[in-house]
């Protein structure tokens, strides 16, 4: 970190990460990190968790990033865990949610994470800044979004760590300020920013003039799918049917199909222990007694009263990498007397998630459109975020704009290091926005 106290932070709240980062008075972005596990990471997991001690039960402990996971998993029964909860930002049907007696509006939920997230940086956010830009989609996740919504919730969260200067930039337009510390002159660069609930786009114009990067905006676009619509895929083609999606039970002379409703939880793992908590885990352990392979429900019982959801999600990620580095891999599942194996194809999972594929297309194509440009126009194009590892998604690229133009890196960091980099710029109007 720097000796001098920085004057801007750049924060990348993210759906499945966040990542921070302060530009100094040298002018260098520099990451926080997090010591977790005796390792220092600086991808800040997005997750919260709240315990009630024993014999307290008004009290209660929050935690945030790997603290949350781990205390989760540790005691899922007596631990509520929020995970993904950016997916509600701009959602006019989320208002509050009762956890441990108490109510939280999405504000109080960021602001707790990012009280938390501070907390664990230790020196590295001491002091904090005045200055805060913070990443936005270009589209936020979620049915019939609204974005103002979410930036004033944002307001209310992110003013109450002392920020008096608050703006917002599109997450892609951060990425491409990351990569433009390559170019050397002009160049017209579309920015593909896959994160864990969106996938945005946004097209900059770059050139030196005297020696400076001068830059101007161009377009933007993007979609609510990204890698959890990936993840739950592969759960669905592969793991759900295992548990007894698509099977039957008998009620009296009739066969009946499971109800579909039991595997919908599957989109998030956290949300699996809600499931059990529910009353459809009463019908599940009757369907038990009267499926027509009960062997099938069955694992789907002890996955939820064992709390292996997050070790599955764990799975499912792991044959994400795999496939994108070999053309076939192992899924392997193995928790309690589970252990779920099967050999999947990269084609096969490429068919799973086509659907996701043609949406993150269109999207880049509105880009293009709404600048105006063809993809000739194109010089460079920069992929970031966890997803843009899947070659189905490098090869949407290829096939637009051709190989030589495709650049990738800093996948995890981009986004927070080009919001610290934004910070310098004079007229910061031109890239950010506030809260209205």
């Amino acid at each position: 970190m720097p000796s001098q106290s920085p004057n801007v932070i750049g924060i990348d709240f993210g759906t499945t990460n966040t990542v921070v980062s302060t530009l100094g008075a040298d002018g260098a972005a520099h990451l926080a990190s997090f010591s977790f596990d005796h390792e220092a990471i600086v991808a800040f997991r997005s997750a919260l968790s709240f315990h009630a001690p024993p014999g307290d039960p008004a009290g209660r402990i929050v935690e945030a990033g790997p603290w949350a996971i781990e205390a989760y998993v540790e005691e899922p029964l007596e631990t509520r865990f929020v995970q993904s909860f950016k997916s509600y930002a701009a959602s006019p049907l989320f208002h509050d949610t009762r956890i441990l007696g108490r109510r939280y509006c999405f504000e109080d939920l960021l602001s707790a994470f990012m009280l938390r997230l501070r907390a664990h940086a230790g020196a590295a956010l001491q002091p904090m800044p005045t200055t805060a830009i913070i990443g936005r989609p270009v589209t936020f996740a979620g049915a019939r979004p609204d974005p103002a919504l979410a930036l004033q919730r944002y307001e209310t969260a992110f003013s109450r760590l002392g920020f008096t200067d608050i703006r917002y930039a599109p997450e892609p337009v951060a990425a491409a300020f990351f990569f433009a510390r390559r170019l050397e002159g002009r160049s017209t660069v579309l920015v593909g920013d896959f994160g864990g609930g969106t996938s945005d786009f946004s097209i900059v114009r770059f050139e030196r003039r005297d020696g400076r990067l001068h830059s101007t905006p161009l377009a933007n676009a993007g979609v609510g799918v990204a890698g959890d619509a990936f993840d739950y895929r592969v759960i669905d083609n592969l793991v759900s049917p295992e548990l007894g999606k698509g099977s039957s039970y008998r009620a009296f002379d009739n066969v009946l199909p499971v109800p579909n409703r039991y595997f919908t939880a599957f989109a998030r793992w956290e949300q699996l222990a809600l499931l059990r908590a529910s009353r459809d885990m009463r019908d599940i352990r009757g369907l038990v007694r009267t499926a027509v392979e009960p062997g099938k429900l069955a694992r789907l019982v002890e996955i939820l009263d064992d709390n292996h959801g997050y070790r599955l999600y764990q799975s499912v990620s792991r044959l994400k990498e795999a496939l994108s580095l070999a053309p076939a891999a192992t899924f392997l599942f193995e928790a309690g007397s589970l252990r779920i194996e099967a050999a999947v194809a990269r084609e096969r999972f490429e068919r799973w998630i086509e659907p996701e594929l043609a949406a993150i297309d269109l999207a880049a194509a509105t880009a293009l459109d709404r600048a105006g440009l063809r993809a000739e126009a194109i010089d460079r194009v920069f992929l970031t975020g966890g997803s843009s590892f899947v070659p189905a998604v490098r090869r949407l690229f290829v096939e637009r704009f051709g190989e030589g133009k495709i650049e990738y890196g800093g996948e995890l960091v981009s986004i927070a290091a080009g919001l610290a980099y934004i910070g310098a710029e004079a007229d910061l109007d031109m890239w950010c926005e506030r809260a209205s």
